[in-house]
């Protein structure tokens, strides 16, 4: 047994990493459940051809792009370990081994990627989507993780508080999600003003239970050990999701006087994303705080497209997009300065810096992300098509998966 190894924090973590994986099936689930009968298979198919292609990238030289030393020390990226064979199983990150960090990693990475998916639902052909994956993650999500989880990045050397993703994850993905959306241009039935047609509601409730399990892992297996930091952050992140789907059910009955399903399911996902980047930084009022406010903005958030014009399929901007930045926002008011960090928000008594340095993040991540996502959309698009016409639109996205029996 390596020195300095504690197998409870070990065992904790790759807990959490098959917990966290067990989440992009739900997400598939989710998002299948929530499209036309024939679009459901594309986007399961969507989903879970992430995990293998991502998993591929990462151990190949995504994890040495991350988690890597350095260049120049600027904070941009990182360049070393690209082989990721050179790790012994022995080696350690912290107190568990570096396999099980890097695993737990990777999939907060491969759902990343299947969060984009929903922006385009039923109008992407599945072979450019699997080549602009690949070049997303590399060019957009293997940086920003970089200057976020890896101590040398310039975020985090800056202070900025993120403990799960809400930038990383959440904002990255919503920001890509938006750019993917206005590169492609909006769906025939989005043109056509026809409503939503969700093919199977039960798909999306137990799309939600297994994110919502996994959540558990998301949040918890980020402290990296099986302390008192895993406990708050699983607290807090069953408080948020609980706000958040009460409060959206009561946003429906004073709109429309009556509670959706989808509704509900969607104010628990708003609960659930805005507490990832704070989760182990504000206590028990701060997750019920964030949970209800994150439940209001999301409810406005998701109507954006409509007014504007672009056609976010499964509200990827409208939840994880501004959920992702309410929860990393409100950091710098609700941080308590107990546990994961000292750091203390405007309600604790801490400086407006740290308000403005959270603020200062959202906005570099979120145009990062949005400038080189749609660049890459535009590019894809046209070397490849990625965008289906209006026939095969029409037709169902299924149709490219053949028949099976």
């Amino acid at each position: 047994m390596p020195p300095g190894l504690n197998t409870g924090d070990s065992a904790w973590v790759l807990v959490s990493a098959a917990m966290v994986l067990l989440m992009t099936p739900g997400l598939a689930f989710f998002y299948g459940g929530m499209v036309r009968a024939q679009n459901v298979l594309s986007m399961l198919f969507m989903s879970f051809v992430s995990i293998a292609l991502v998993t591929i990238l990462w151990f190949g030289y995504g994890y040495g792009l991350v988690f890597g030393p350095d260049v120049g020390g600027a904070g941009v990226i990182g360049f070393g370990d690209l082989r990721f064979a050179d790790i012994a199983p022995t080696m350690l990150h912290g107190r568990v081994p570096t396999y099980a960090f890097a695993l737990f990693q990777l999939t907060f990475a491969i759902i990343t990627v299947a969060l984009i998916s929903g922006s385009v639902a039923g109008r992407t052909r599945l072979g450019p989507w699997i080549v602009f994956s690949v070049v997303w993650v590399t060019l957009v999500y293997f940086p920003v993780a970089h200057w976020v989880f890896d101590r040398q990045g310039w975020i985090s050397k800056w202070g900025v508080l993120d403990f799960a993703g809400g930038l990383v994850v959440e904002l990255n993905s919503g920001m890509a999600g938006l750019a993917l959306a206005l590169a492609l241009g909006p769906g025939v039935r989005f043109r056509r003003k026809e409503p939503p047609q969700p093919s199977n509601v039960p798909f999306v409730m137990l799309g939600l239970g297994l994110l919502w399990f996994g959540w558990f892992g998301f949040n918890g297996g980020s402290a990296m050990a099986d302390g008192s930091i895993a406990v708050n952050a699983f607290l807090t992140t069953m408080i948020a999701g609980s706000a958040g789907m009460l409060t959206w059910l009561v946003i429906e009955w004073f709109r429309y006087r009556h509670f959706t399903r989808l509704g509900s399911a969607t104010g628990a996902l708003a609960g659930l994303v805005a507490i990832t980047p704070s989760c182990a930084y504000v206590n028990s009022e701060g997750a019920l705080i964030i949970g209800i406010v994150a439940a209001v903005v999301v409810s406005f958030a998701v109507t954006w497209k409509l007014v504007l014009g672009y056609d976010d399929t499964l509200d990827v901007v409208g939840v994880h997009g501004a959920g992702g930045i309410v929860g990393t926002a409100l950091i710098g008011l609700l941080a308590t300065g107990v546990g994961a960090s000292t750091t203390k928000g405007l309600f604790y008594g801490g400086s407006i810096q740290v308000l403005l340095k959270q603020l200062a993040a959202i906005i570099v991540v979120a145009l990062y992300s949005f400038i080189v996502t749609y660049l890459i959309g535009r590019v894809v698009d046209r070397l490849c098509r990625m965008r289906e016409t209006e026939a095969e639109q029409l037709a169902g996205t299924d149709v490219q998966l053949g028949t099976e029996e």
